[in-house]
């Protein structure tokens, strides 16, 4: 096995297509030099990356404050081998790796080639999941039914890990200044922000341009698409103009595939990262935290305002942590390619903390808000009247935006419902069991009953609630026992459960049937020595062996 070779199997990058060493940052990798050994000569290893450094020009030049590392590992009659490490907080991106050896009197730099260096986000079966995993699943439909489709996200075949680098090299951030760009490559909630505005080509000249409208002509429809790889391909066999079209799942599977390979955890970069669909999805375009949705006295929809509510939206997480705020807020964050709105004047979202969204702190960074009124928004119904501008609001609904939250299972194609972690549960349901002899002397004729329930809430407050209640009868089931015949009698079995643990006592069975039996029967069940157990749920005979007379042919 050659030296490449073993340092993508300890890498975890031998899916990658590519023939070039592709390594990950805080994680040594071997370099081997063949020929004969001098020992009396100083190497010095030179790793460069971004464009080539001009000391008189400041925004292509940058220092960083933690050094890289080499390390004599071994040595034979003929090879040297020299062990690299990366800090953990390196930038990623492709290198030039040079050497420059030094012997008496002499220094002669060489270049030794070119690798990538990678996030390292290597810890569980999550992320064999999260960053390995070639093909998906992504949940769509509406909350009453949820369907699923394949995404192949490709982000070790072919040039892809070449595209999506040079993503980074065409965003704004870069061309406006290359050097602070490049210095800020080793932090992902940096680079989530850049990627999720150049999958998008709104601002910049990205990868897809969205497209609502049902008219593909000159492109695509969205739901042709089934993989990222022909994407990222045409965007650059065209000389990267915008490839036409996508919607938020397109969106959202090309920055999987991206951020697999620029990010710790994106599947191509190596940011942990997977597909997040919503159920009932708000956009709150006006930044209150709220749908609005006006109608007229006829009940027909005005379009007054540029909220909307989508039967579903897709986004990605990705799994890393916010040295710029508590470490609580780190984990999972909330990236969105789809542009909807505009963040620092681009269309751009996230990284949002997930628990920063569940907690309600909108005020952090990045598109909390925003973020936060996608899946817990309220909806305020209100009646316009053109003629004077007078709006009403009619009612308000609290539940109904973010539900069914979806992402795939690890290792399996199911769904795992992660509304929970995104928000807490709206209401809780739990039994209160009051037993009839509480509430039988408040039980009207029509078996209606209030119950009021007094609710103490940390904090001092109380809340009073009250419902009317209407119980159901106990249901008869009425058995006809034999073939029934004209003008022959036939017996009938009426069985009873008692669903309370009280004797019912002082009953009485009335039967009517047009052209079954002449007037109506009663019978008492004390005549009958008919006895109604204490059990709750026992089956209790009331009458066996009713005759009846079928006198007219027909259902009865």
């Amino acid at each position: 096995m050659s030296q490449v070779s073993k340092n993508a199997r300890d890498h975890h990058t031998s899916k990658f297509s590519s023939k070039e060493l592709i390594v990950r940052r805080g994680q040594a990798f071997i370099v081997t030099f063949n020929g004969t050994e001098q020992p009396e000569q100083n190497l010095t290893f030179i790793a460069e990356t971004g464009m080539v450094p001009n000391f008189f020009h400041r925004k292509t030049n940058a220092a960083f404050k933690e050094s890289w590392s080499a390390v004599l590992q071994s040595t034979s009659s003929n090879s040297v081998s020299i062990s690299i490490s990366s800090p953990p907080n390196a930038v990623i991106g492709r290198y030039k790796l040079s050497v420059q050896t030094t012997s008496i009197g002499s220094s002669s730099p060489a270049s030794l080639g070119t690798f990538v260096l990678l996030f390292n986000p290597w810890s569980s079966a999550e992320c064999e999941e999260y960053v390995l995993e070639e093909f998906g699943i992504i949940f769509a439909g509406n909350k009453n039914h949820i369907s699923s489709f394949g995404w192949n996200f490709g982000q070790f075949q072919g040039d892809i890990l070449n595209i999506c680098l040079s993503m980074l090299d065409r965003s704004l951030n870069y061309r406006q200044d290359p050097a602070t760009d490049v210095s800020h490559r080793n932090d992902p909630k940096y680079l989530g922000r850049v990627l999720s505005a150049m999958v998008n080509a709104n601002d910049d000249q990205g990868v897809l341009l969205g497209n609502w409208s049902g008219n593909y002509e000159g492109g695509k429809s969205p739901s042709s698409w089934t993989g990222s790889g022909e994407i990222l391909q045409n965007w650059k066999k065209s000389g990267f103009k915008p490839v036409k079209y996508g919607q938020c799942w397109v969106f959202a599977a090309v920055l999987t595939t991206v951020a697999l390979i620029s990010l710790p955890t994106s599947k191509c970069l190596g940011i942990p990262t997977r597909t997040i669909t919503n159920f009932s999805s708000a956009h709150d375009a006006d930044g209150n935290l709220r749908v609005d949705e006006f109608y007229d006295a006829s009940g027909n929809h005005l379009d007054r305002a540029a909220d909307s509510i989508w039967n579903f939206h897709v986004w990605n997480e990705s799994w890393f942590s916010r040295s710029d705020l508590d470490p609580s807020y780190s984990g999972w964050q909330v990236l969105d390619a789809t542009p909807q709105e505009e963040s620092g004047g681009i269309y751009q979202c996230g990284p949002a903390s997930r628990n920063a969204i569940k907690e309600g702190d909108v005020d952090l960074d990045y598109d909390c808000p925003f973020v936060f009124a996608e899946v817990n928004a309220d909806c305020m119904y209100w009646n316009y009247d053109p003629a004077s501008g007078k709006k009403t609001l009619m009612f308000s609904e609290s539940t109904v935006i973010g539900q069914f939250i979806s992402t795939k299972a690890v290792g399996k194609d199911d769904r795992v419902d992660v509304t929970n972690d995104y928000k807490y549960e709206e209401e809780k349901q739990f039994p209160i069991k009051i037993p009839y002899t509480e509430y039988q002397q408040q039980l009207t004729t029509d078996n209606t009953i209030q119950v009021t329930a007094l609710c103490h809430v940390e904090g001092g407050i109380q809340v009073l609630v009250q419902r009317d209640i209407t119980l159901d009868n106990p249901a008869i089931d009425i058995q006809v026992l034999g073939e029934a015949k004209v003008n022959k009698e036939v017996d009938v079995e009426v069985i009873f459960t008692n669903p309370i643990d009280t004797e019912v006592m002082d009953c009485v069975l009335q039967v009517e049937g047009n052209d079954l039996l002449r007037g109506i029967l009663e019978i008492d069940s004390a005549l009958q020595n008919i006895y109604v157990g204490r059990l709750i749920n026992r089956v209790q005979k009331l009458l066996n062996g009713v005759e009846m007379v079928n006198e007219k042919t027909g259902i009865k």
